[in-house]
């Protein structure tokens, strides 16, 4: 497994595993389910027994549902918030008004958590942040945490950290062949600004794009 693909998944397994203890029977919605952690994430859910919900394109939908996706939202099409509700958890990795609506999906005493930030003032605790710079953090989520509390629900933001077992744990998984890691494309370091272009043009890819060090036609 890469490093690239290590640290998608450890992403996936903190959130799913460490924060959220999805247990089975659980409803979990992914958002951006074609991406990198997305399509991590979708298979850990379904190995955890989870119901999984996610949001992608019109091109990508058997794809996330070849991973193990229950429902998929088209995102240009459909508006989740008006087709989902009663999830236990949330993995947003878009933030704004995504994660806004994604609160109001969940239901009393679930929880979003958000992988794009805003940042809490948990993150800002376990930095080791002084006081003001906690007090500066908070005003970055206060406003969706205030959102959460009214309905009811939770909002976290994670920000992925080392784990030794973590990571042997996943890789146990992936050797299992219960996860299977996407790579979009292995590209050389100077072929990262066309293969962005590409990808903006195409509306996203399926996995993650990985960079080498080496050059375009070097040896």
């Amino acid at each position: 497994m890469s490093m690239v693909s290590s640290l998608l998944a450890l992403t996936a397994w903190q959130v799913l595993v460490e924060r959220g203890a999805v247990k089975p029977g659980q409803r979990v919605l992914i958002h951006a389910g074609a991406g990198g952690v997305g399509s991590i994430a979708i298979q850990l859910a379904k190995h955890l027994g989870a119901h999984v919900a996610t949001t992608v394109g019109a091109a990508n939908v058997e794809f996330v549902q070849a991973l193990g996706a229950d429902e998929v939202i088209d995102y240009r099409s459909q508006d989740f918030e008006a087709e989902l509700s009663g999830f236990d958890l949330v993995l947003d990795s878009l933030g704004g008004e995504n994660l806004e609506k994604s609160l109001r999906v969940l239901k009393p005493g679930g929880i979003a958590i958000g992988i794009a930030g805003p940042p809490d003032p948990e993150f800002a605790r376990a930095q080791g942040a002084k006081a003001i710079a906690r007090i500066a953090v908070g005003a970055m989520s206060r406003r969706v945490r205030r959102q959460a509390k009214r309905l009811g629900v939770r909002y976290e933001f994670l920000f992925m950290h080392a784990d030794g077992e973590q990571l042997r744990e996943v890789a146990r998984l992936v050797d299992q062949g219960v996860i299977r890691p996407i790579v979009a494309e292995v590209v050389s370091f100077d072929e990262i600004p066309a293969s962005l272009v590409a990808m903006k043009a195409s509306g996203g890819r399926r996995g993650k794009i990985v960079a080498t060090g080496a050059e375009a036609g070097g040896s």
